[in-house]
C-alpha cells in the first residue's frame, strides 16, 4: 500500500482527492490524519508556486512522505490576471466568501459581459518519497456574472458563470456532482492521474 499525505486538512478536497486518484493500492490521509504539523506561508506569486511551498513543506515535515499539494483561485482578464493567488484574501486576510464577492463586483463594474472572461485554476504538485515531482494544471472557462445567484458552493461560484452551461447558470447554481465533474480541481487531479499512472506502469 501506498501512503500518500494530502497537504491539507479539508475534508471536502480529501473526498475529492481520493474519488478522482483511485490508484490501485494508494491511499491518502489529510496532514491531521497523518499526524503532520505543517503550515507555511504561502507567499508564491503563482498557484505553482504556492503548491509547491506546501508540497515541500508536508515533505519535510512528514520525513519524507510522498505528499500532494494543490493551490487554486480565480483569475479574472479584466483584472490583469487578478485576484489570482489572492482569491481567499481578496478582500483582506479574513475576508468572508461575501466580502471578496462583493469586492470583484466592484472591481468589475461597469465592465461589459463579453469583457468579463475569467477562469477557475487548481495546480497540484505532487512530490515522492524520493523527492521526484509531478506537477498538472486544471482550469474550467467562463464569465463574471453581474450578480451572485444560487446558494450552493463556496467562494466565488454564485458569481461564476461557466462555458458549460452557456453562461446561464452559476456554480452556485448547478449540482454539486455536475460541478465536480469539470471543476478546475477535477481536471487537474485527472490529468495527475495520467501522468501518475504513466510512472507507474
Amino acid at each position: 500500500m501506498k501512503s500518500v499525505i494530502i497537504a491539507s486538512n479539508n475534508a471536502h478536497k480529501a473526498e475529492e482527492i481520493r474519488a478522482i486518484l483511485d490508484l490501485d493500492g494508494w491511499e491518502f490521509a489529510t496532514l491531521r490524519e497523518a499526524g503532520v504539523m505543517s503550515d507555511p506561508a504561502e507567499d508564491g506569486t503563482t498557484f505553482e508556486e504556492n503548491a509547491r511551498i506546501k508540497a515541500l513543506a508536508a515533505h519535510v515535515a512528514s520525513g519524507g512522505h510522498a505528499v500532494l499539494a494543490d493551490d487554486s483561485g480565480l483569475v479574472v482578464d479584466a483584472l490583469e490576471g487578478g485576484p489570482g493567488v489572492y482569491s481567499a484574501r481578496y478582500a483582506g486576510e479574513n475576508a468572508t466568501d461575501e466580502e471578496n464577492n462583493e469586492k470583484l463586483l466592484q472591481a468589475l463594474s461597469g465592465v461589459e459581459a463579453e469583457k468579463r472572461t475569467a477562469r477557475f485554476v487548481c495546480t497540484l504538485v505532487f512530490i515522492d518519497e524520493d523527492g521526484h515531482e509531478t506537477v498538472a494544471t486544471g482550469n474550467v472557462e467562463g464569465i463574471i456574472a453581474h450578480e451572485a445567484s444560487g446558494a450552493g458552493g463556496f467562494g466565488y461560484d454564485p458569481l461564476f458563470l461557466p462555458d458549460e452551461y452557456g453562461h446561464e447558470l452559476s456554480f452556485g447554481e448547478v449540482p454539486a456532482e455536475e460541478k465536480n465533474a469539470i471543476s478546475h480541481r477535477a481536471r487537474a487531479l485527472r490529468s495527475l492521474k495520467q501522468a501518475l499512472a504513466g510512472l507507474i506502469d
